[in-house]
């Protein structure tokens, strides 16, 4: 059941990366450009919300069934399982909680290109740490 939870979860980053990379795109233009903010911007980004907020609910699976994680002495002194039982969900929750709350907002504003400047700063910041928080646990560089 681990393996098929870590497989899911690892390929399924690739359609919250493309989608949430989507949506930034389309913000950036449509602030920069002064844009109008159509139903094909408000599907993107939902899309990409809720691609986030399954990967969570997928995580969140994997986080009680992992062999990696664990709540022992030990925890904090052991790279890899301090990675995954405290830095890896900790960011992504972070990220996934800017990205909601820059959908959030998106939605109660009126001109077109707040909304998208809103989408674009929020979800910039979420991708930002969702790639800082995955490269933590590979790079050397980054204590992993």
């Amino acid at each position: 059941m681990y393996s098929f939870f870590q497989h899911l979860h690892s390929g399924f980053r690739y359609i919250v990366f493309i989608l949430v990379l989507i949506a930034i795109v389309q913000s950036l233009i449509g602030w920069l450009n002064q844009k109008p903010y159509t139903e094909s911007h408000r599907k993107t980004n939902l899309f990409a919300l809720i691609s986030v907020h399954t990967q969570l609910l997928i995580g969140i699976i994997l986080f009680f069934i992992s062999p990696l994680v664990s709540f022992s002495s030990d925890t904090m002194k052991n790279d890899v399982t301090r990675y995954f039982t405290v830095e890896h969900w900790v960011g992504m929750v972070i990220a996934i909680t800017l990205i909601t709350i820059g959908h959030s907002k998106s939605k109660k504003i009126i001109l077109p290109e707040s909304k998208h400047r809103t989408i674009a700063i929020f979800y910039i910041i979420a991708f930002l740490i969702i790639i800082a928080t995955i490269l933590a646990g590979h790079l050397p560089l980054f204590g992993g």
